[in-house]
């Protein structure tokens, strides 16, 4: 039988530095999507901290969790309750040492469908993810779910088309972008609408060049914990576009939302039937995009 068509989720949110309150918080926004009829949802990178990497601070390391604690207890529970498929960003513990940012893949019945871990990790102004995380070893994948297949990109992933292709390529039809990405304050008048324009674009460009229903979920807020700093305004923002880059939900610059859309197997079929560009990759002649420069 041909597969439904279902709906998807971002949520978008102000999130602080009480893991406590920000669980408590993103469940209950998870059960709003649920009733508004949400089947797969996603909430932002790290959810249950503030955006600590903005300084290299081992107390930091006090976020993480190992695999199956508090988050999946909490999260698997719901979507079994909910029966909706959950996609889950947290700060892994993978041994004394070894951290991952990585997210679950919760599916209707409370199991783990799937486990994605950050590939691409930025180290740039009050972005130190390096000092944290060590890249992600799982590889790009497709989950299957009850819901649908899909693929989970993190942040710092959605600027590499190669990441969305392959997820694409391994049957994901919709690519999931937790992600926690703003303006320094200081450089927000001069750069703003152009960072903000280039995050947007290259998204939109994955979708169309894949064919592929893209969501992302921003955190909201400034969050300004390391003294001396103007700390990070969160640009929000968060959206959902379909396979030919159109944007479906868009939430705004600075408030807590849902957005639902939903996922047509059949425009997609449709789109690529059109724009075939998976028919047409020359794939004999790509073998340079493994070297770090062509000299």
């Amino acid at each position: 039988m041909p597969k439904s068509n279902y709906t998807i989720a971002v949520i978008q949110l102000n999130l602080n530095n009480t893991p406590e309150n920000n669980l408590k918080k993103c469940l209950q926004w998870v059960r709003d999507a649920a009733t508004q009829g949400a089947e797969v949802i996603l909430i932002p990178e790290l959810y249950s901290s503030h955006y600590f990497c903005q300084s290299e601070n081992v107390e930091n390391f006090k976020y993480a969790e190992t695999l199956d604690g508090p988050s999946f207890e909490a999260f698997s529970k719901l979507a079994k309750d909910l029966g909706v498929v959950i996609i889950v960003p947290f700060f892994e513990k993978r041994m004394a040492g070894i951290y991952h940012n990585s997210a679950y893949i919760i599916d209707t019945d409370g199991s783990r469908a799937g486990l994605y871990r950050k590939m691409h990790i930025p180290d740039d102004p009050h972005f130190y993810e390096k000092f944290y995380f060590t890249p992600g070893d799982l590889g790009f994948q497709a989950i299957e779910t009850r819901k649908g297949k899909v693929g989970t990109l993190i942040c710092w992933d959605q600027w590499y088309p190669e990441a969305a292709r392959i997820t694409t390529l391994k049957g994901a039809e919709v690519l999931f972008y937790p992600t926690a990405i703003g303006w320094h304050p200081s450089e927000k008048e001069e750069f703003g609408v152009n960072q903000h324009g280039a995050w947007m674009n290259v998204m939109k460009g994955h979708a169309v060049a894949n064919g592929v229903y893209v969501a992302a979920a921003n955190r909201i807020g400034l969050e300004k914990y390391v003294p001396g700093t103007d700390g990070i305004e969160f640009w929000g923002s968060s959206f959902i576009a379909g396979p030919q880059g159109e944007i479906l939900a868009q939430a705004s610059h600075d408030m807590e939302e849902i957005l639902l859309a939903e996922v047509d197997l059949s425009l997609q079929e449709n789109v690529r039937q059109n724009w075939p560009f998976f028919r047409d990759r020359r794939i004999d002649a790509f073998g340079d995009l493994t070297k770090r420069a062509i000299d």
